[in-house]
């Protein structure tokens, strides 16, 4: 499947969050419309569920919890729908997808699974997050970035998903923290009724000042389901994995190089393991049936993302990581008063 360009549109400052939504939806109205016209999860799974009586409760709860914890994003989606000239619901349905299938009984004709593949690293010669970006296959070309400037002068750039907030997958601002982000499927008893979304959870910790403050936003919200967040901030050097589940359960681990061998022993792997092994693990085929990089027919990778702590940039590559065509090149400041591009 080719790889369509992908764009990037800067916006902001806004005079309001609806605004901001406004201008985005504006911008890519024939990416979000193509994306909704082609999302079949959306046809054959959310929209009927919505239809139906038992789906209204669930629905007011979802609706209500998440206007009223985040009113600011919830406003960018309203204008996101204007802009665009699709149907508020659907862009609803589109952004709590994950809260909303948790309760709809699965179709074996349609996979609702998505999965994404992460390599942390961090020791002495290098500290970097490669990340692949796998989604449904629909959502192959229905991307775009988006460089977001808030009123007090943060910005970040975030990959998003066609009518989604930005980001349900990965992104960085000025105060130089970065993020990628992970599936944790559920077990049937962990689902929560009407929690608040990863979609807007995510959106927040684009305006994070730091890991702390970032952990702290995630923490705050009572979620329905499970995720799990690659938070990497390029001041200190360090990366931490978060895995939340519901009823406000939540792990925090550092990545550190923690190895029993010897430093000289650590040092001759470490010199045989490069940037361009990981990108070739990120882009293993091998195992047909769960292959690292997908193709189809159901999950794609649609890009890989590189974080490089130490040059403090982030790079996506279009295509098969093993090749290494880079598309996009970002310099990550390290802080709020660091350099912007």
């Amino acid at each position: 499947m080719e790889m369509e360009k992908l764009e990037m549109f800067e916006v902001g400052p806004c005079k309001d969050a609806y605004e901001f939504g406004l201008l985005i939806g504006q911008r890519f109205s024939q990416l979000i419309r193509s994306r909704v016209a082609r999302d079949l999860i959306l046809q054959n799974q959310l929209r009927p569920f919505a239809q139906t009586p038992h789906s209204q409760s669930l629905l007011k709860a979802l609706f209500d919890n998440n206007r009223r914890k985040f009113p600011t994003y919830w406003d960018e989606l309203l204008g996101t729908a204007a802009g665009s000239g699709v149907p508020l619901l659907d862009i609803l349905l589109v952004n709590l997808r994950k809260e909303i299938l948790a309760f709809i009984p699965k179709n074996s004709e349609v996979d609702t699974s998505d999965d994404c593949s992460d390599v942390l690293v961090v020791g002495e010669s290098m500290a970097i997050a490669a990340h692949n970006e796998d989604a449904n296959v629909a959502l192959v070309g229905h991307t775009y970035l988006i460089k977001g400037i808030l009123p007090d002068g943060v910005f970040f750039i975030a990959y998003t998903y066609a009518g989604e907030l930005p980001s349900g997958a990965f992104g960085f601002n000025s105060h130089g923290l970065a993020f990628t982000l992970n599936a944790v499927p559920p077990a049937e008893d962990e689902i929560v009724a009407g929690g608040i979304g990863r979609n807007f959870i995510s959106r927040d910790i684009l305006e994070a000042k730091n890991i702390d403050d970032a952990i702290n936003r995630i923490n705050s919200s009572e979620v329905s389901v499970g995720h799990s967040y690659n938070l990497i901030e390029t001041s200190t050097r360090r990366i931490f994995n978060v895995e939340t589940a519901s009823r406000k359960r939540i792990s925090v681990h550092e990545v550190e190089d923690e190895n029993s061998m010897s430093r000289q022993k650590r040092a001759s792997v470490l010199k045989k393991i490069s940037k361009e092994d990981f990108l070739s693990l990120l882009g293993d085929m091998d195992d047909k049936k769960y292959p690292i990089y997908m193709t189809g027919p159901l999950l794609h990778t649609l890009c890989t993302a590189i974080i490089d702590l130490d040059e403090q940039t982030l790079s996506i590559i279009a295509g098969n990581p093993k090749k290494g065509d880079v598309s996009h090149v970002f310099s990550i400041p390290k802080s709020l008063h660091g350099h912007q591009m």
